[in-house]
């Protein structure tokens, strides 16, 4: 998983205008949009024709590689709830990632759900349940969400005050709900949905529950030795902040903001547009 984690933090160094910006909106707006006309589309002919069908994909329809992920779950009006939680936890995700990183989660969700269903045609010959295909992509995200901010607090159902850690457990529970109540072979997608969070942040969750604190896990820095290192040196140079990817300093663009990354190992400065965006210090 770290050695994929490193390729993904390449990727995005290299490829910083990959993917969709804002990219959970428009899956947020696609789903709205999906769910009202459903309630006016009593045969099931829209959500046929964006569902995900092997079969028909081989008979050249293609599209359903891409819009069986705006068919909602069918939830009554507890749907637009959940659309609610999808972009406030995407977004979130986003910010902290990166567009592009965001956007290789996403599509690595599409994708084993995509090959997972392909199989299931090929042995059996049946296709997945449209409602059912896209649900688990989105509500793994909770895991995700959760692993990064254990400790956030949300107001669950507007009034509810709830860790998202606990959010995640009960969100385990729906997935192992559905396992066990799901008629196969439906039941394997919340499995097939968990491959990709442990793709993705399967290193930060066993690093939480392995042995001691977390924040004792994590390599040691002494911020103020390199504090006081970064000013010595800044002391001489012509500028007090500098990109760790770019180069670029704050004497020669002034109009940047710059952070430092409290995920790489010693005092690294970003500019704005690679503090979510670069390759992280491991020494």
């Amino acid at each position: 998983m770290k050695s994929f984690i490193r390729w993904v933090d390449r990727f995005c160094a290299r490829h910083p205008r990959f993917g969709i910006f804002h990219l959970m909106k428009y899956l947020v707006i696609g789903n709205a949009a999906i769910w009202l006309l459903t309630l006016m589309d009593r045969t099931g002919t829209v959500v046929y024709y964006l569902a995900l069908l092997p079969g028909m994909v081989l008979k050249g329809q293609i599209w359903r590689l891409v819009t069986f992920v705006f068919v909602p779950a069918s939830g009554g009006i507890l749907t637009l709830l959940f659309l609610y939680f999808y972009y406030f936890i995407g977004s979130t995700l986003e910010r902290e990632w990166g567009s592009v990183k965001f956007n290789l989660y996403f599509y690595c969700g599409m994708l084993f759900t995509v090959i997972f269903a392909f199989a299931v045609y090929f042995i059996s010959g049946k296709s997945l349940n449209p409602y059912y295909v896209a649900e688990f992509i989105y509500l793994s995200m909770f895991f995700s969400f959760a692993a990064n901010y254990p400790d956030l607090q949300v107001l669950f159902m507007f009034f509810i005050p709830m860790k998202m850690k606990w959010l995640a457990l009960i969100d385990a529970a729906y997935f192992l709900y559905c396992v066990f109540s799901i008629s196969f072979p439906d039941n394997l997608l919340p499995v097939v949905a968990t491959l990709n969070f442990l793709l993705f942040c399967g290193d930060i969750l066993f690093a939480r529950l392995g042995p001691g604190p977390y924040r004792q896990r994590q390599k040691v820095v002494n911020f103020r030795r390199a504090a006081d290192k970064i000013r010595s040196e800044q002391r001489t140079a012509p500028y007090r902040f500098k990109c760790g990817v770019c180069g670029r300093t704050d004497t020669e663009h002034p109009e940047l903001e710059f952070r430092y990354c409290s995920r790489c190992a010693g005092y690294h400065c970003f500019c704005q547009e690679h503090i979510n965006n670069h390759i992280h210090f491991t020494e």
